[in-house]
Parts: structure tokens; sequence; C-alpha cells
């Protein structure tokens, strides 16, 4: 049986060893020099760290994140509008402060509103509330004054409207619940009543939008459809007053139909919401300075919102103007007739080449016919591009030379100062 040798380093393990050794400090950076058999490193040394690094934040990780956020936020908006059967154009801002970034998303989100049967509605401020409150007591005094009046007395489609309106009697807080309460039963009278009752309301809130694109019956029109839906969605049982209840829908339906129809251009129902904040906050301001407000002024009124975007928002709410609109008292006259084409030459301009023309055929006048045609070729005084003189020699079938010739004597020719004098001015 063989015996056990003893244990103990050959020379060969002693050169794996070493070897090995000098490998693990090469990887870490260890001189060449300082690696040696006494000095090799313990088992252990070179061990790398096992803990994990936290991964970097790539560009697609965060937008998922946006992405997740918002479908939250979108989420807890729905949740609201259901919750409460309606949603205002502020909150819905809220949450897309960029609409224009978000389409899909807001296309989406109107989709499921509108499926869920949920109201979208313009954000109304209570200094407009107070506003309209004053309109409507002008309103009355303005119908009270209409209804004495005989019908050969008022001539205009809109004083004749105001008077047939002014003629229908208020209803009492008790009124307008029995009348709600009929028209939850299908009664169409009770129906009809509470519809005539609330007109002048429309016509009130629809003063406030005259000069934005729509007439101003058009506007009540608009508003009378809004009362309509106001009427079948009313609920009695909620215990608010239903002229609160309907300037909601008033407003909306006014706000959707300058939007859908006033413009050439049509913007959005939500871009027409930011256009009027913006526009109120502007009238404040100018009613505080006592001057326009810079843009600036206006990004920091508003608050969440930088001077290029109300930049961006004022250039979209101007309006178009056709260039077919008359200019004067007798209508012969448009816009577009004063308005220069910048495609077009001026006619200075025409006026100068015409002239220059003329000289330079005057000049060239003083030349044989052929040294003429040679500096037209050359100097492409024909309209054409310039020639080269080897394609004016294959022209006139000379070499390149002859042609170089007949151009310079034409040269000295035209250098002589009664023909120079003549287009010295065309050069300075």
């Amino acid at each position: 049986m063989p015996k056990k040798l003893p244990k103990k380093n050959t020379p060969k393990t002693k050169n794996i060893q070493y070897s090995v050794s000098k490998h693990a400090a090469f990887k870490h950076g260890a001189s060449k020099q300082g690696v040696s058999k006494q000095n090799t490193p313990k088992q252990g040394a070179f061990k790398q760290s096992t803990s994990p690094r936290p991964a970097p934040v790539t560009l697609s990780a965060r937008k998922e994140a946006q992405a997740s956020a918002l479908k939250q936020r979108i989420a807890d908006l729905l949740k609201r509008a259901k919750n409460q059967g309606f949603i205002t154009q502020e909150e819905i801002l809220g949450v897309f402060a960029y609409p224009e970034d978000h389409l899909k998303e807001l296309d989406g989100l109107y989709g499921t509103m509108f499926t869920a049967g949920v109201d979208v509605f313009e954000t109304v401020e209570e200094e407009q509330m107070k506003e309209d409150s004053g309109v409507i007591s002008d309103l009355e005094k303005e119908l009270e004054v209409l209804s004495t009046l005989d019908d050969h007395s008022v001539a205009d489609p809109v004083r004749m409207y105001l008077k047939e309106i002014g003629r229908i009697p208020l209803l009492t807080r008790e009124e307008e619940i029995d009348l709600a309460q009929r028209n939850d039963g299908g009664d169409p009278v009770a129906k009809q009543k509470l519809i005539n009752a609330n007109l002048r309301l429309v016509v009130s809130i629809a003063k406030k939008y005259i000069g934005r694109g729509m007439t101003f019956l058009d506007l009540i029109q608009e508003g009378n459809k809004g009362l309509i839906r106001a009427v079948e969605k009313y609920d009695w049982t909620k215990g608010f007053k239903f002229s609160t209840y309907a300037t909601w829908w008033i407003r909306q339906a006014i706000t959707r139909a300058i939007a859908d129809q006033a413009r050439t251009i049509r913007i959005p129902v939500h871009m027409v919401e930011t256009i009027n904040k913006l526009m109120r906050v502007s009238r404040k301001l100018m009613q505080d300075l006592g001057r326009e407000p810079t843009a600036e002024e206006i990004a920091d009124a508003m608050e969440g919102i930088d001077p290029d975007r109300v930049r961006e928002i004022l250039k979209i709410s101007q309006k178009t103007t056709s260039l077919e609109t008359p200019i004067g008292d007798d209508d012969d006259s448009y816009l577009g007739d004063f308005i220069a084409d910048d495609t077009q030459t001026s006619p200075y301009d025409a006026t100068s080449k015409r002239l220059l023309k003329e000289n330079i055929e005057e000049v060239l006048s003083a030349l044989t016919d052929r040294e003429a045609k040679v500096l037209k070729m050359r100097f492409g005084l024909n309209g054409a591009r310039p020639m080269t003189l080897e394609e004016v020699g294959q022209k006139f079938g000379v070499t390149r030379e002859r042609i170089r010739q007949i151009e310079a004597k034409a040269l000295r020719k035209l250098k002589h100062p009664s023909k120079r004098k003549m287009l010295q001015d065309y050069l300075e």
C-alpha cells in the first residue's frame, strides 16, 4: 500500500499561487514592481463588494412614472366627476397644465365623461356671479319698460323678443318646485312653463358674451338650448334654486357654441377656457396698473404658467379678419386692397428694372450685332444664365479664344465715358 506523502508546497504550487496573486494585484491597479511572493495579499483582500447598487433612472423609466402619475390623476378626476355629476374646465386644466401635449388623453377623458353622463361646465368666479346679478337687475328694468310699449313701437328683433319674454311672470320658490315635480312626472306643460319663466336668465347671461363672434340672437338661441337641457336634468330634491343650476348649463351651451362657430379656425373648448381666464386676469391687471399688463405680469397672476405660454395663448386668441372686409363708407374698397404682396415686385423695383433694360439696349446698340450677342450670352443680359467662353464659341462656331477677343473689344468700347455715364447711376 503506497505511503501518503506529506503535504508541502512544491515549486509548481508556489508558482501558481504567485501568478494568481500577481494577476489579482494587476486587476485592482497594483504596480508591477510592488507584487512579489513576500507581499502576496491575503485571501479575500481584493474581494469585490456584493452590496447592490441603485439602478440609474433612465429617460424611459421617468416617462413611465410620469404617465402612471397622470393616469392616477385622471382616475381621481373621473371619480370626483361621477360622484358630483359634473366637472368644471378649471378642474380639468388642473390635471392637464399643457393640454396640447396630452390631446389623446383629453379626448379619452371627454369620451369617458360623455359615456358616463358627466357634464363639463365653464368655471364661474365669484366676481362674475356678482356681475351677473347686476346684469339681471338691469335687464329686469329694461323688460319692465319694454312690456309697456305697444307692438308698433318696437321694430328691432332683439327688443321684440325681450318684450315678449318680459310679459312672462317670474316664479316663486313654491311654484318652481311644483313645476319641477310635475316635470319629473312627464308633464310637458310644466316643462314648458319652467323654460319660459327662465328665458330672461338666458338673455342676461348671453349679454356677457356679446362681441365674441356671434350675434346676440344666436347667443340667446344657444343659451336656450342649455336652458332646456337644465330643465331636463334638474333635481329639485337637492334643495338649490333652479336658476343657480341652469346658469351652468346656459354658460356651457354658449361657450361651446362660440368655440365651435364663432371662429374661422376652431379653438378647442379647453383652450377657450384658458383664453377666457387669461383675459379676465388681464382686464383686472389693467384696472389695477392703469396700463396694458406684460406677459410676465399675467404669468405671475395666473400662477403655474410661464410668460412664453402667455404669449402663445394671446397669439391663439387673435381674431381672424377677412380680406373682403369693406373699408370706408362707400363699400367700394376692401381690406385686401391695402395689404402689400411681398411676393410681387414693388412698382419702384419694376420701374428701375425696365429703365435699366432700356439703357443697356441703348448702350449695346453702339456695338456690332456679333459683339452685342456675345456680351448678352456671356453676362446673361437676355435673361438666361451666363455662358462660358466654350459655350458661346460653340454657338458661333469659333474657338473660345476668338470669343474672348470679341468680348474684350466690346468691353473696351463700353468703357468710353459717354457710354459709362448712362449706367453709372445703377451702380450706386
